[in-house]
């Protein structure tokens, strides 16, 4: 694990980037994880980021597919929001690990 300051606040990520500790985000620490990747957030962004967080903390497995039959966002919708890699980069931005689907 190594420190890094996101949004003023120190937090321990992994090797990755994503946060250790998912208690620990915010709406300011997604916006300024967003920007390093190069996504601006939008209210649907963050119904797609909570939609993640509440799936983690309730222990279930996450994939593209699954978020796609959310009734969110469809897969092809999930794909504009968080190009070159929707899952890997929503789970960075909602602050939960990274899912076991994602090289």
């Amino acid at each position: 694990m190594a420190l890094k300051t996101i949004a003023g606040v120190e937090l321990k990520v992994s090797e990755d980037g994503y946060l250790d500790d998912m208690s620990q985000w915010n709406e300011e620490i997604a916006k300024e994880i967003a920007k390093e990747i190069g996504i601006e957030l939008t209210p649907k962004h963050f119904e797609v980021l909570n939609h993640l967080r509440e799936k983690t903390a309730a222990k279930e497995g996450l994939t593209i597919r699954s978020v796609g039959k959310s009734g969110i966002i469809d897969v092809k919708g999930l794909y504009v929001l968080f190009p070159k890699g929707p899952l890997k980069f929503s789970s960075k931005i909602a602050g939960i690990p990274k899912p076991t689907s994602c090289i």
